[in-house]
């Protein structure tokens, strides 16, 4: 007996095809990280190339705020746990990992704004 209900397809952000299934570590990666949504600049053969590769990117940017959020949220939740762990728990090794892992978001969302800012204000030459 087949199953009628199937999951959609994951298909990329502005694509028109869907694209192939993701496996959980694969979704949870581009959850995560937004390095698939862009293309490299610098890989382009042309100036052609590389005018429609800013392009995409700059497209592209206005996912970033998206990831954003998601990261601050894991900075407040690795801080609220080092905070728990700290207070309530008496860990202070477990403590110094979530503090820890609170600092590496908070550095993941400055990664994020320098990069939202430098491609969503920019000009075209």
């Amino acid at each position: 007996m087949t199953s009628e209900h199937q999951p959609p397809p994951t298909a990329e952000p502005g694509s028109d095809h869907p694209g192939p299934e993701l496996s959980f570590g694969q979704l949870l990666y581009r959850f995560l990280f937004f390095d698939w949504l862009f293309r490299d600049v610098n890989a382009a053969r042309d100036l052609f190339e590389r005018h429609a590769a800013r392009q995409h990117n700059q497209r592209m940017s206005r996912y970033l705020p998206v990831y954003l959020r998601r990261w601050s949220v894991l900075a407040v939740f690795d801080f609220g746990l080092g905070v728990l762990c700290e207070k309530v728990v008496q860990a202070t090794v477990l403590s110094a990992w979530f503090f820890t892992w609170s600092c590496v978001t908070v550095t993941g969302m400055v990664v994020i704004t320098v990069a939202w800012l430098f491609l969503a204000f920019a000009r075209m030459p």
